[in-house]
């Protein structure tokens, strides 16, 4: 990287500071069966870094028109809240040293979520994470999400930076594909997931985890 890059982070939160989606996928899995669906999980994680809106139009198309959506949808959500309410998401590991260690750089920093705002901040809260965001975008601000590029366009705004200025971390497909086309630099920490080849040449590096990305910005 090249020196005094980065001038800001943009961090995903599902999957990668929090290690909640196979939580999501539980719940997910369950919801299906009481309805008495098989649970497609090579569809469901076509879904991973989506909002509500594209989830449903991915599991509807999938699945066809006889598919319930709006009863798997509550069925899936009360499952999951029902997990939230018990203890807090746990947090990846490398998550607070990262965070930390750019606190003390003075190296500002965004979320660019797809989880709606209600959830993510009783999400940050929880995990005592909330203090080290100066700004987040959630599911639902924006006009288009993930993996459209607006949700890191906004957050590289709030940030008073140009795309090219902030790195961008995810852990999903449709997160690299939003931060891409958004031009930030991308570092990719897969999760449930592993990056086809077409993920893999959007993002500018893969690493196995927060402490990798850690490691790679002190030496910068």
């Amino acid at each position: 990287m090249p020196a005094g890059f980065p001038a800001g982070v943009i961090f995903d939160m599902d999957g990668l500071l929090l290690d909640s989606e196979r939580l999501a996928r539980d719940a997910f899995v369950r919801a299906c069966g009481e309805l008495g669906w098989a649970a497609d999980l090579a569809a469901y994680h076509r879904c991973i870094g989506s909002n509500a809106q594209a989830t449903e139009q991915i599991l509807s198309a999938h699945y066809g028109p006889d598919f319930p959506y709006a009863e798997l949808d509550v069925s899936w959500n009360t499952h999951y809240q029902a997990r939230l309410a018990q203890a807090p998401v746990p947090v990846k590991a490398g998550a607070v040293d990262l965070l930390s260690h750019l606190s003390r750089a003075g190296i500002p920093r965004a979320l660019a979520t797809s989880t709606r705002r209600s959830v993510a901040e009783r999400k940050l809260t929880d995990s005592a994470l909330r203090e080290y965001f100066q700004h987040t975008i959630c599911g639902g601000e924006t006009a288009r999400g993930k993996p459209h590029p607006e949700p890191y366009l906004r957050a590289a705004d709030a940030l008073g930076l140009k795309p090219a200025q902030c790195l961008a971390l995810e852990d999903s497909g449709n997160g690299v594909r939003s931060a891409s086309a958004a031009g930030c630099v991308v570092i990719q920490v897969p999760d449930l997931v592993t990056p086809d080849a077409e993920i893999a040449a959007l993002a500018h590096l893969i690493v196995d985890s927060l402490t990798d990305v850690l490691h790679l910005l002190r030496q910068n």
